[in-house]
């Protein structure tokens, strides 16, 4: 979602049971929102300076224990209200799922008449009320070394990541951290210094760990490094590699659908290893157990758009939870995003989101055309000025031209990288593609956060005031701003948000945009290609046209699944067997 999209979205939804996802690497960011909110709830604000040695992690645990403050407030007050009609306690009942016990006794007790049972009942359904989790991401690879005025660099554990993770670490919450973005070692053998994240004498955890995985191989691995150490992987959060919001960590062209299918059939092996490695590694430190029926939840996001979706994902691959992103942009009382931007989204157009190379990481990164910081990247390249000024440097990683990383979206790195370029006297068409790449990166630190600013009434440091958003490609065909209970009612089948855009399946929406990563790909590469690439390229056709294969031998119940939409589902794959069959791999010849 970015960096300040889902940053207080606690506060807006957990009180409803809704869980939720706070960016907790921009420390700025961060601590601006702390002053926000305790001044909007009367909390005093102690400032955290930058002077401060470990502000990122002191400014984190402050910010989160704040959050955990207000939503417990919430949470009070909705227990004490009153059953009246659009109160946040009936509002509470009328979102759940229709086949939640507790709705079914919120129906019950509505109908009644004023009473003794009425008033029992109201009670049971006030024990019954359960807030969202406030969890919170990290991804790992944003992990920085920092230096001190004098240019000497701070030990590890001061690092972005690291520094982010301690904060969390140091909360009164008691949640889930999710790492994403890959392996971090350093960042991986940090976490079993806090007894959070270790079993407590029942063998349970006050914290826990959360992995975004692309397939089981990956999960396993990560898991089993984790539990060398004595750390218990709760949850593998499985996402689409093209088919989610932000950055894209493509897989070889693995589909969702053998994923999961593999999930499904090994989950119980893979959770009998990692228990018994686990227990084994804590036993041998002479540390509490894991409890014996501790399991690791299964969950899946990345380009759900419809309650049959859902539920088939639910249903057929036993996942224990999904993920809904992007749809919620267009909902204000969950996200935030700033007028003119919610106004963008809703008039979108499906060619207005595309996937790009803006971020400064080298990864694919979902983006939005219209945006304001898209039309700033281009002003400035107009005036001959490509490139920004860089103040939060979190993306810093580049050390071609200096000894200090710079960031790529940078307008020191840029004008060196183009002076570099003008000395290599290329033709005009290859300057003018390179040109380009170096111009496309654009400053994220700055434009993910600045919606939220916007939004709240605050003025963004250095008036960099710019809106990047990244959705995911499905948020091309919802296009209504509605009320949290709307969304609601559209997950859980009660109405149909989707727009008059013809959307595909998921899986074929996924299918599709791999098709045209892989086309991209191969137009890049194809005058450079060496052996290797050429193989790669092979591998992940062949991956493709197996991932078609495997729901063509899945229609029978897909069919069961989605009655009425299977002829669709069925041309759908015909044609992309097709086009993957008819790209053309170079071949490289070997002299």
């Amino acid at each position: 979602m970015g960096l300040g999209y889902t940053i207080d979205t606690p506060i807006k939804v957990a009180r409803f049971g809704i869980s939720s996802v706070v960016s907790i690497i921009e420390d700025d960011l961060v601590e601006r929102m702390r002053e926000f909110h305790c001044k909007r709830a009367g909390l005093v604000y102690v400032p955290i300076p930058i002077s401060d040695l470990d502000h990122r992690a002191l400014r984190v645990t402050a910010y989160l224990n704040v959050l955990h403050l207000l939503v417990q407030r919430q949470l009070e007050v909705l227990q004490g209200e009153a059953f009246d009609p659009g109160s946040d306690i009936v509002k509470y009942f009328e979102m759940l799922p229709d086949g939640a016990a507790s709705k079914a006794s919120f129906a019950v007790m509505m109908n009644l008449p004023a009473g003794a049972e009425k008033m029992r009942l109201q009670q049971e359904l006030r024990r019954a009320i359960r807030i969202g989790a406030i969890d919170v991401n990290i991804m790992s690879k944003i992990d920085r070394t920092n230096y001190t005025k004098e240019g000497e660099p701070l030990p590890a554990e001061y690092a972005d990541a690291m520094a982010a993770f301690r904060g969390f670490a140091n909360s009164v919450l008691c949640s889930s951290v999710v790492l994403s973005a890959g392996y971090n070692p350093r960042l991986y053998a940090y976490i079993s210094q806090f007894d959070d994240f270790l079993p407590d004498a029942k063998g349970e955890l006050r914290k826990k760990v959360v992995l975004k995985v692309s397939d089981l191989r990956s999960a396993l691995i990560q898991g089993k490094i984790l539990a060398k150490r004595g750390v218990w992987v709760s949850e593998f959060r499985i996402e689409s590699g093209l088919n989610c919001g932000g950055h894209a960590f493509a897989t070889d062209g693995v589909l969702l659908g053998p994923i999961l299918q593999e999930f499904r059939e090994k989950r119980k092996e893979v959770t009998l290893e990692l228990f018994e490695l686990c227990n084994r590694s804590l036993a041998e430190d002479g540390k509490h157990l894991l409890a014996d029926a501790t399991e690791i939840r299964i969950t899946v996001q990345g380009g759900i758009g419809t309650f049959e979706e859902d539920r088939f994902l639910r249903t057929y691959y036993g996942m224990d939870g999904t993920g809904w992103g992007s749809p919620f942009l267009l909902v204000p009382e969950a996200t935030n995003v700033d007028g003119h931007t919610l106004q963008q989204l809703a008039t979108a157009k499906p060619e207005d989101y595309y996937m790009s190379w803006s971020s400064p990481l080298g990864i694919p990164f979902h983006n939005f055309r219209l945006s304001t910081s898209e039309a700033q990247r281009k002003a400035r390249i107009a005036k001959d000025r490509p490139g920004g000024p860089c103040y939060k440097e979190f993306l810093s990683t580049d050390t071609e031209f200096t000894e200090v990383p710079i960031c790529t979206a940078s307008r020191q790195y840029q004008d060196l990288k183009i002076k570099q370029l003008k000395a290599k006297g290329l033709t005009e068409s290859a300057y003018l593609k390179a040109y380009a790449a170096i111009t496309e990166k654009d400053c994220l630190c700055e434009g993910l956060g600045a919606s939220v600013l916007l939004k709240d009434g605050m003025t963004p440091a250095h008036k960099l005031e710019a809106v990047a958003i990244c959705p995911g490609p499905n948020t091309a065909y919802f296009s209504k701003v509605v009320p949290l209970g709307t969304m609601l009612d559209h997950i859980y089948g009660r109405t149909s948000l989707l727009n008059t855009n013809q959307r595909p399946h998921m899986f074929i929406n996924e299918i599709k945009l791999y098709v045209q990563y892989l086309g991209r790909e191969i137009d890049e590469m194809k005058e450079v290609m060496s052996v290797k690439q050429q193989r790669y390229f092979e591998k992940f056709k062949s991956n493709l046209l197996h991932g078609i294969r495997y729901y063509e031998e899945l229609l029978p119940v897909l069919q069961q699944a989605f009655q009425g939409k299977l002829e669709h589902i069925k041309a759908d794959l015909d044609h992309y067997t097709q086009v993957v069959q008819g790209i053309a791999v170079p071949q490289v010849v070997v002299a």
